[in-house]
């Protein structure tokens, strides 16, 4: 979770083109971001692989008045409502995007080439078609930031008490890392979302970052290294883990939640 999901950028992104915040070309470039192209397959009206301006535009005149997230893992389908075939190529992927309005969904497919240091990598999403019903356990952006502040004082202990806050050079990279992303004044969210979103998403991958940590540190010498502590430990972070993963949605839904809040 110290990575901003791909699902969680078009989202974000996509609503504000849908609402008029930004032009195309901006936000199918912050979409991409790093990866060298994206294109959507399977979008009723095309006959094969457009790019992503192309397809919010086509998403737009389809009718999609929004885009939410989903982020599940095995046991916890975290924004999702079918049908099976969907929810189970979201789960293979760990992210899905589903288009309000049209219902529509759409999943990625990551490929990487090329030597270390210099991957090309292209994602193809694929578009079908989900069930219109509300998401799977997906909180409000208020009872995420409260579940999130619990969630970091108990990750913090989990460190203290698995003795991995400072063992080893992966754990120390994983907070480095972590660190310099939360200075280097990135965008966290696109236009138009509250400044509720953006503390509740900072405050997710802050806890991300703290479970990365636990999990790097535990396969080093000086923590946990045997067979029932490292169950012990996955277990001990399983909840924490699913509050993030919970409060990265509902930021990255609220823009939708706020827009339906309004509409008459």
């Amino acid at each position: 979770m110290l990575d901003e999901p791909r699902s969680g950028r078009l989202a974000a992104w996509g609503n504000a083109l849908l609402a008029g915040l930004v032009p195309p070309d901006d936000a199918a470039e912050r979409i991409a971001e790093g990866d060298a192209v994206h294109r959507v397959t399977g979008l009723p009206g095309e006959s094969g692989p457009v790019g992503l301006t192309l397809a919010l535009g086509r998403l737009r005149a389809l009718g999609a008045t929004g885009l939410r997230v989903a982020l599940p893992v095995p046991g916890h389908p975290l924004g999702l409502s079918g049908p099976p075939e969907f929810n189970a190529r979201a789960l293979a992927a760990g992210e899905a995007v589903i288009a309000c309005g049209v219902a529509l969904g759409l999943v990625p497919e990551v490929h990487e080439a090329g030597p270390e240091g210099d991957v090309h990598v292209e994602v193809v999403w694929h578009c079908t078609a989900v069930r219109d019903a509300p998401p799977a356990d997906v909180p409000s952006l208020g009872e995420a930031e409260r579940e999130l502040a619990q969630a970091l004082r108990e990750a913090t202990e989990l460190l203290a008490k698995l003795d991995v806050a400072g063992s080893g050079p992966v754990a120390q990279a994983a907070l480095e890392a972590y660190r310099a992303r939360a200075e280097a004044g990135r965008q966290l969210l696109a236009p138009g979302y509250p400044p509720r979103a953006v503390r509740v998403l900072e405050l997710a991958q802050k806890v991300g970052a703290l479970i990365g940590i636990a999990q790097a540190g535990g396969d080093e010498h000086g923590a946990a290294v045997s067979a029932s502590q490292i169950a012990a430990r996955a277990e001990a972070l399983r909840p924490v883990e699913r509050t993030a993963r919970r409060a990265q949605v509902a930021a990255y839904d609220s823009f939708v939640e706020e827009r339906e809040r309004r509409a008459p």
